[in-house]
């Protein structure tokens, strides 16, 4: 097979420091490093011209599991495009990341006392007849508006 790992999951941000703030002390996920991505090799990487981006790596930490996330900030007049609507999750595209908790209550009520914006309250899904279990879901956003999701197991 041509593919056989999933390296990150990119994620184009309006303010790094302001995202970064979210995804390290809101959700906990740890500080990797950052590179400032430029020159001849960048512009066509990225289809553009005098492109400059920084680009901040995040991971899992030592209480919890996550896939290595890569926010990436465009920097400079005309780089950085933001003529789309509001994430939807019935529009066609990457729909969500998705966190694995252990209690979604108790998260669901530290991160709406922060000020995460939430979809909903955590929803509770049986899927047993379908071979799946139980569990409980929600969603909710980035500062950006991007779509993230927690859910659990239930036994």
């Amino acid at each position: 097979m041509m593919i056989n790992e999933v390296v990150h999951i990119g994620i184009t941000v309006k303010n790094m420091d302001r995202s970064l703030e979210f995804y390290k002390n809101v959700l906990g996920l740890s500080y990797k490093g950052e590179i400032l991505m430029k020159g001849k090799e960048t512009d066509k990487l990225f289809g553009k011209e005098n492109c400059k981006l920084r680009v901040v790596y995040l991971n899992g930490s030592e209480h919890m599991m996550a896939p290595p996330v890569e926010l990436l900030e465009f920097q400079g007049e005309n780089l950085f495009s933001d003529d789309r609507d509001r994430a939807e999750l019935s529009r066609v595209s990457i729909s969500e990341i998705c966190f694995k908790v252990d209690n979604i209550d108790k998260t669901y009520l530290r991160l709406k006392e922060k000020g995460v914006e939430f979809i909903s309250k955590p929803q509770l899904f049986d899927f047993s007849s379908e071979g799946f279990g139980k569990s409980k879901a929600v969603y909710f956003r980035d500062p950006d508006g991007i779509i993230l999701e927690l859910i659990e197991s239930i036994d």
